[in-house]
């Protein structure tokens, strides 16, 4: 099946490697096509349909031609260095002697505003650059197994499970999954690497009609 679509995707055949988790899941990973990777869990092979692992694979894929794990890591990198200026500006708020300074009121209001504010614009923009590039996986994945069907489906099942059977995973790689591994609420989704599963859904719907 991953030499079909690979093939389609006018890609190398990634390597192909199989997790002992009972958690439905899979990733992509590799700097570009030539040295990627594609994982799937056991949960997630006996869960889905021919044609939903078809779609799962296929997603997995067009991460691999779209080169979006070197997207997210210039993202992470990019995230990292902006959070690195915040906590120099920190250190420069305590031990750069701004009690000479007291009447530069513009001066401490910016030098907060990069304290409390550039890490978490920071973040947001990394989860926004993931979110986008999970919609155009879907987008393309879908033109890969000739049908978005598979994936929708697919989805639906994964986020059912995948909150019955959570996934002992990283945070650090949690944005590789199809499928974020971990439960929460509202919080959590709003700084979620991946967008709401139902919009994923009504988009490639969107699609098939």
């Amino acid at each position: 099946m991953v030499e079909f679509l690979a093939s389609r995707a006018e890609i190398p055949v990634p390597k192909i490697y199989l997790i002992p988790e009972e958690s439905p899941n899979a990733f992509a990973t590799g700097r570009n096509p030539q040295n990627a990777s594609v994982a799937v869990t056991q949960g997630a092979l006996r869960l889905l349909s021919e044609d939903e692992l078809r779609g799962v694979l296929a997603h997995e894929l067009a991460h691999v031609k779209n080169r979006d794990i070197l997207i997210s890591s210039v993202a992470a990198t990019m995230a990292s260095m902006i959070m690195w200026v915040a906590q120099m500006a920190r250190f420069s708020a305590f031990f750069g002697g701004g009690r000479d300074r007291e009447d530069e009121g513009g001066g401490a209001i910016a030098m907060l505003v990069t304290i409390l504010v550039a890490p978490i614009a920071a973040m947001l923009i990394q989860m926004w650059i993931s979110r986008t590039r999970e919609y155009e996986a879907d987008a393309s994945g879908a033109a890969i197994a000739a049908s978005p069907q598979g994936l929708a489906s697919a989805l639906q099942k994964l986020e059912n499970y995948s909150k019955r059977i959570p996934m002992e995973a990283s945070p650090s790689t949690a944005h590789m999954f199809i499928m974020h591994p971990f439960t929460g609420g509202s919080l959590m989704n709003l700084f979620s690497t991946h967008p709401p599963t139902q919009k994923r859904i009504e988009r490639l719907l969107g699609r098939a009609a």
